[in-house]
């Protein structure tokens, strides 16, 4: 028989998400609400966390590893030559792949939605009215197609 294998939204996931409530400019970064939090031990992989780290809004990791009580020993700010610092980089990878959010919510900074968070997995879909008026599919194609044309004139 096969164990099931249970991903768990972590720090990490939180850092890259962001509410497209309709009307809203910045919804970045997300509150964290939590009702059921885990930390679990992950194996240590320094050039993974090494290759996040300039991919991260660190003050928002920061902000919500304080949120959560988890800060630890973990940096207000990503330090100088933190590939070769073995000991930020578990800090690091402590705050972005041990803690879990089980159950909670993830919260729009400016419009206040709350989006669920059940057995590990935000659930960042809209309702109907909330969805933006972005370019449609057919708008972008209709807009390459002219620009085709001007270039072949």
């Amino acid at each position: 028989m096969r164990g099931t294998i249970v991903r768990r939204m972590k720090l990490l996931t939180h850092n890259m998400l962001t509410s497209h409530v309709k009307g809203v400019k910045n919804g970045y970064p997300l509150k964290i609400e939590v009702n059921e939090m885990k930390i679990r031990e992950v194996e240590f992989n320094s050039e993974f966390i090494s290759r996040m780290i300039p991919r991260l809004e660190w003050k928002a990791l920061y902000e919500a590893a304080q949120s959560l009580d988890v800060v630890g020993n973990l940096s207000t700010e990503v330090i100088a030559d933190y590939e070769n610092d073995e000991e930020f980089l578990k800090e690091a990878h402590r705050v972005l792949m041990e803690v879990e959010v089980i159950k909670g919510f993830l919260i729009c900074p400016e419009s206040g939605r709350k989006f669920p968070i059940e057995n590990g997995i935000p659930n960042m879909l809209l309702n109907e009215g909330e969805v933006g008026d972005g370019p449609t599919a057919s708008s972008d194609q209709s807009e390459a197609t002219q620009d085709d044309d001007d270039r072949m004139q």
